[in-house]
């Protein structure tokens, strides 16, 4: 480690941060990082791009009134430069764009202000962006922003998102014409030529990397030869939309490395950040670490991996950082925390209140119950909860929340009564608070278990011409590619059936509910079966049926209790969900739980079947359903 000064080198069109470990290179005024010097390496960025295309923030944005995920997309560039921070042991230098009204329909409607930090002694740098909307200014939408950087192809082959998601990725000219041929799906491509032999027949898909927030705290890339280890080190998610379970990109072919603050992945519009005209907004995103490391001998390069984990939690045990200098980032005394005791009363589990075992409780912006999957304005704060229950959420931004919450092994979501108000230096303790899930009746019998993922469910093998060797006998198995064409070959007639106390829902329960093909180009929708037998039906007395869904798209799901034929059915959700799970091979998305009255008069002594159709079938992962628990429960008296 060198003990050298941190030092600013203002050149006419580009600004270097230099501490003696490395050397970063900054465009002036744009702010884009153009070069990154580091143990002998000249530049770990892309020499081959342009400058503007290396290391950059970026956003999509559209007008008011627009729909869909999609806008406009460019890299944010600033106009002025200036510098924040300038001493031994640290400089801070700020990128702004400014907006006026001479811009409209052009840029976003958002004054810009990109900061980028050096530390003496640190093997890295820090970056972060404050994005404010004043209250006069038009409407607009905002989808996405992230930063990018993209890596040196002849030095970075080798990607890590995970311990156990890791592995030599394909060049970038692998995924063109002809060496790659194009999938259904945009972002999928067959390998059917690649430059490196080992990765024939494979399928790359950006997609297939994703993570959620809760479990992306560091991802990058190494270099072999000499031993360079990037990473993207995210301390907090504090500053990421949709809350912990929310997923993201993190790395890809290329080699390019994502830092992503705002997206609509996995969800759809609902996660699309709008504004109205009059609504005033500030939000900083980040400070996220880029650290660089290296090997002091000859030893495994792969170790950079667990070196870059060990520099993780240092970031993470740093949280908040005492060196940004914007004052629209609040240090640990300018913050708050609420602690407590979250409980579970559910009298048909157990007698007694249930300690919230590994519950994730969460503070986010008020909102109805369930909404922080959805919140993209504010800032959200999480914590899980120990074996007994208890939960302590430290470095609470001032503000009013809502405390929110699930309970694995629960469905629905948890929200605290009232609004908390967090204060500078507050604790508050909110002692034991209660949780009572949506219950009615005892249990008559379930299908699966809840957790707010269909992962539990069968998983089929991938088609043998479309496989990513990183996911076989790997626990992410879904991510293959093309598992909804495998429903069609497990069920060519006939749909799914599954018999209550027979069926076994790891085996015998596909993990999604998507149309059959028919012929060459024609789908059709799917009808599941729940067979279960009755011994003493309450006629008169009420059951529900809980459907608790792990995501949804483009789809409709439609009950019918005994006549598969029934019109209208009992219930039917309507067309709901743009989370695009099935194509871009995630788990879940969106969590819905729906309640269903069943009237007793519609069941039968013995034997009974409930059906599940999806009807929808516009293209076969465009259209489906995943399911996290099923269950039926009596009538508060029922004896059945």
């Amino acid at each position: 480690m060198s003990s050298q000064r941190v030092k600013l080198h203002i050149q006419e069109r580009h600004v270097v941060m230099d501490n003696g470990i490395l050397q970063v290179t900054i465009s002036k005024p744009e702010g884009i990082v153009t070069g990154i010097r580091y143990n002998g390496i000249s530049n770990l960025l892309e020499v081959r791009n342009n400058e503007s295309d290396r290391g950059y923030w970026d956003l999509v944005w559209s007008k008011e009134g627009s729909t869909g995920t999609t806008g406009t997309s460019y890299v944010i560039k600033g106009t002025y430069f200036k510098v924040i921070v300038e001493n031994e042991e640290q400089v801070e230098i700020s990128f702004t764009k400014l907006w006026d009204p001479s811009l409209e329909g052009q840029l976003a409607p958002l004054n810009l202000d990109k900061r980028f930090i050096m530390l003496r002694n640190s093997s890295g740098f820090y970056s972060y962006a404050i994005f404010e909307h004043l209250q006069e200014w038009p409407a607009f939408n905002l989808p996405q922003t992230r930063i990018v950087f993209k890596l040196r192809k002849d030095k970075f082959h080798y990607m890590v998102v995970a311990d156990n998601r890791q592995r030599y990725m394909p060049l970038p000219e692998d995924r063109l014409s002809p060496r790659g041929k194009p999938l259904d799906v945009p972002e999928a491509v067959l390998l059917v030529d690649p430059v490196e032999p080992e990765f024939k027949g494979e399928v790359d898909d950006k997609y297939q990397y994703s993570c959620e927030n809760r479990n992306v705290q560091a991802h990058g890339w190494i270099c072999f030869e000499p031993p360079v280890g990037f990473w993207q080190i995210t301390p907090s998610n504090e500053f990421r939309s949709g809350g912990p379970l929310k997923q993201n990109l993190t790395c890809h072919v290329g080699p390019i490395n994502l830092a992503m603050f705002l997206s609509a992945h996995y969800v759809g519009e609902d996660m699309v950040l709008k504004f109205k005209h009059g609504e005033p907004w500030k939000k900083v995103f980040g400070p996220v670490f880029i650290y660089l490391n290296t090997l002091l001998d000859e030893n495994d390069p792969l170790l950079l991996w667990e070196d870059a984990k060990e520099q993780m939690l240092i970031e993470v045990q740093s949280w908040p950082y005492s060196f940004p200098a914007s004052e629209d980032f609040p240090s640990c005394s300018q913050r708050g925390s609420v602690s407590g005791r979250l409980l579970v009363r559910d009298r048909h589990a157990s007698d007694s209140d249930i300690p919230a075992n590994g519950a994730y409780v969460g503070l986010a912006p008020p909102g109805d119950t369930g909404s922080w999957q959805i919140e993209s304005k504010g800032y959200q704060f999480w914590a899980e909860a120990d074996k007994d229950g208890y939960f302590c959420i430290n470095n609470i931004r001032t503000g009013n929340y809502n405390l929110n919450g699930w309970v694995p092994g629960f469905i629905g979501d948890y929200r605290y009564d009232a609004a908390i108000t967090i204060t500078e230096g507050c604790d508050i303790d909110l002692g034991d608070v209660v949780y009572e899930p949506p219950r009615d009746g005892p249990t008559l019998w379930e299908i699966g278990i809840p957790d707010r993922s269909a992962a539990k469910f069968y998983v089929p093998d991938p088609d043998p011409k479309y496989i990513n060797k990183l996911y076989v006998s790997h626990p992410d198995r879904f991510r293959q590619y093309g598992l909804w064409e495998r429903y069609t070959d497990l069920y060519p007639d006939e749909d799914l059936v599954y018999t209550i106390g027979t069926s076994d829902y790891s085996r015998d329960w596909f993990f999604a509910q998507v149309p059959r093909k028919i012929g060459d180009g024609k789908y059709q929708g799917t009808t599941w079966q729940i067979k279960f037998s009755l011994e003493n039906a309450n006629k008169s007395g009420t059951y529900n049926l809980r459907l608790a869904l792990a995501t949804a798209n483009s789809a409709e799901l439609q009950v019918r209790i005994n006549d598969p034929g029934t019109n209208p059915p009992l219930f039917s959700t309507g067309v709901i969900g743009h989370d695009n799970t099935i194509t871009r091979h995630g788990i879940h998305g969106l969590y819905r739980l729906y309640s269903v009255e069943v009237p007793g008069a519609q069941l039968l002594e013995g034997d009974n079947s409930i059906f599940l159709t999806q009807p929808m079938f516009t293209s076969p992962f465009q259209a489906g359903i995943m399911y996290d628990y099923i269950r039926l429960e009596g009538p508060t008296s029922s004896n059945s």
